[in-house]
């Protein structure tokens, strides 16, 4: 079993997105990504430069390099590449599940399954064990 978190900010939907994404990456650069990920995720609708700063104070985080981390724009093409690679492979909103299987010559996935959305356990259950039984 594999679960691999890719970047996907939607910004049609939260304009301040993507921003939001850096933030999680500038807030990591300091030992606080968890931490981060979980204050904008939990707050998706006041999402502003002001309140990613304001968390990251919060969050006892050296103000400055956390505001030029944003402003130097440092991981956005780690996002935007992670964002293209959903794409290309059918994502269109979040959360998106693949069940799949890893490649033995190297690490890439072939996905078999999507799920889309926030599903219950059963749904996991039932997309793995069809997939384990078709091998």
């Amino acid at each position: 079993m594999k679960y691999v978190f890719r970047d996907f900010p939607i910004e049609s939907i939260h304009p301040q997105a993507f921003k939001a994404h850096e933030a999680v990456y500038c807030a990591g650069e300091q030992g606080k990504r968890r931490e981060m990920h979980e204050q904008v995720f939990s707050n998706q609708r006041a999402i502003s430069s002001a309140n990613l700063t304001a968390y990251a104070q919060a969050m006892a985080l050296d103000r400055a390099g956390f505001e030029k981390c944003l402003a130097d724009g440092l991981h956005s093409v780690k996002i935007r590449r992670s964002l293209a690679e959903g794409q290309k492979s059918g994502v269109r909103g979040t959360p998106t599940f693949f069940v799949g299987l890893t490649e033995s010559d190297g690490p890439k996935t072939k996905a078999v399954r999507r799920i889309v959305g926030a599903q219950p356990y059963s749904v996991f259950k039932a997309a793995i064990e069809e997939f384990l039984s078709a091998r």
